[in-house]
């Protein structure tokens, strides 16, 4: 009964905050522990004309790094690469040279896998940086629709408009450049595209059929149901070619269900070793609260401020993606609100099931 009422509570709480938030036209939320017997999938709004559906895929944006660093420490694990190698070693010079000049000196061939992975790089951030000239590249995506952005001219326009802002290992700064590399660096690893490392290693092991990289490849499924709309702002961008701006750091589309997949897969050590799973969580401050690993996001509690009970880790997006366990309650938070800038909803609605679930769920 208990169990019951907690499920109940949670699908009113996630209808309401949609309902009460007009920016958002579409949402997705799948709760579920094993331990107390929970597992919700829903949708609110609606996308593509249709009502939306707990089955849909949509484009999880940032949690796409935690499955880079993921595969990066499966590489790590097969002796393929090394958190100490340097980018010198997997990118040619002319794409090395001048990509990261600070105050006047040279550091590009100091970077290493680890700061890549953990933001630590003093690299520019492509997506939210203020470029030196020109418009920056959340205009460009939606101003120019059509474009096509491969990933070297991403980090080619990132060295002709973007300051870097440190050099190596001396602080933290978000670096969507960073993670283009580090999908540069994996394809030149494996000798393959990303999307088929991604296919490889993840994907299709974990039998997540209805998961891909977005306009560079295809599920391996299709389950019918349009893509989720995407918002920037009113701007639907949903089949804007430009989103290709994305890689290696934030293109992956995938249903709820897949991400609870990988996540389990993840959460039990079946990827990566609990020892290399450890050597992720080289903690940095990200926001108060929260600390940024290697692809890897946690909340950390703060007294009066951040309970014990929000200790969760996983990752989020700026589309109002998120994906996240919580070990004591064995319970898995995944979603999206398809909306920039809607990630503190997202967020807030996920503490609040939470709150929930540690009142009403407990059997």
């Amino acid at each position: 009964m208990a169990v019951h009422k907690a499920q109940s509570r949670i699908e009113e709480r996630f209808r309401k905050t949609v309902g009460d938030n007009p920016n958002v036209r579409n949402a997705y939320y799948l709760v579920h522990s094993d331990r107390l017997g929970i597992h919700l999938s829903m949708a609110e709004g609606r996308t593509g004309g249709s009502p939306a559906n707990p089955g849909q895929r949509y484009l999880i944006a940032s949690i796409s790094k935690l499955f880079t660093s993921v595969l990066t420490s499966m590489l790590i694990e097969e002796n393929r690469l090394d958190y100490e190698d340097t980018l010198a070693k997997y990118v040619d010079a002319d794409l090395l040279k001048g990509l990261h000049r600070y105050k006047g000196n040279e550091y590009s061939n100091e970077i290493r896998i680890k700061h890549l992975l953990g933001h630590t790089s003093g690299l520019h951030d492509f997506f939210e940086d203020k470029p030196k000239q020109g418009k920056p590249m959340l205009e460009l995506i939606q101003d120019e629709p059509d474009r096509l952005w491969p990933p070297r001219e991403v980090v080619e326009w990132s060295k002709a408009h973007l300051e870097p802002h440190f050099p190596p290992g001396a602080g933290f700064h978000y670096s969507d450049t960073g993670y283009h590399l580090l999908g540069l660096i994996i394809e030149q690893a494996l000798g393959k595209p990303l999307h088929e490392a991604f296919d490889q290693y993840l994907f299709r092991p974990l039998g997540m059929k209805h998961t891909s990289l977005h306009l560079y490849s295809e599920p391996e499924e299709d389950n019918g149901y349009p893509l989720a709309d995407v918002y920037i702002g009113d701007n639907r961008v949903t089949d804007h070619q430009s989103l290709s701006v994305d890689y290696a750091g934030g293109a992956i589309v995938s249903t709820s269900e897949d991400l609870l997949i990988f996540m389990k897969a993840l959460a039990k050590h079946e990827l990566i070793s609990k020892q290399r799973f450890e050597a992720m969580q080289v903690w940095s401050k990200f926001q108060v609260g929260i600390d940024y690993g290697y692809g890897l996001v946690r909340f950390k509690p703060i007294p009066l401020l951040l309970p014990k009970r929000y200790q969760v880790w996983g990752n989020f997006g700026s589309t109002g993606s998120f994906l996240f366990y919580q070990a004591e309650l064995d319970l898995y938070l995944i979603g999206s609100f398809n909306q920039l800038r809607s990630t503190g909803k997202a967020l807030r609605m996920m503490f609040k099931t939470i709150d929930i679930v540690s009142r009403h769920g407990k059997r």
